[in-house]
């Protein structure tokens, strides 16, 4: 199931469970993961994208390892709310990783990257030290701001 619904993505797993948040870009995916209780999201790790055959290979045994139960993935829209190529594109990603099994929620991350780089530079990170966190850490962004909603039980109405 692949949805932009909360509610419908939270009843898909009664139990709760461990989540990724991806942070789907065209030369990597950021992974994020939270706890089973959904308390606090953290960054994961980066993947170099390659072909997508080896992109899902490598998402799924770390979900495997990880012992994930859904998936948390950012969707670029505009600021307008409207899709954009990178929308569909992210769009196309998660119904290609919809036979992994897991439910999908599509999270919106507009402002996700910029909130975490102005972190990254308020923590004076080196701009190469930047660059190479920038992604998991906008996965965990997203993932955070999914999970907050998902257990707080303020679902937002979409």
């Amino acid at each position: 199931m692949i949805g932009t619904a909360p509610r419908d993505f939270a009843a898909l797993l009664p139990a709760g469970g461990r989540l990724a948040g991806l942070d789907v870009g065209t030369k990597t995916i950021g992974v994020g993961l939270c706890d089973a209780g959904w308390s606090f999201a953290s960054p994961a790790e980066t993947i170099r994208r390659t072909k997508f055959g080896a992109d899902k290979a490598a998402l799924l045994a770390l979900f495997a390892r990880q012992q994930v139960k859904g998936l948390v993935i950012g969707l670029p829209l505009n600021m307008d709310g409207s899709d954009s190529p990178r929308t569909q594109s992210v769009r196309a990603f998660a119904r290609n990783m919809a036979d992994a099994g897991l439910p999908i929620l599509l999270w919106d991350e507009r402002w996700s990257t910029a909130a975490v780089t102005r972190q990254m530079i308020a923590e004076d990170l080196s701009r190469a030290r930047r660059a190479e966190a920038v992604d998991k850490m906008a996965a965990a962004y997203i993932l955070q701001g999914a999970i907050d909603a998902l257990a707080g039980g303020a679902l937002p109405a979409f």
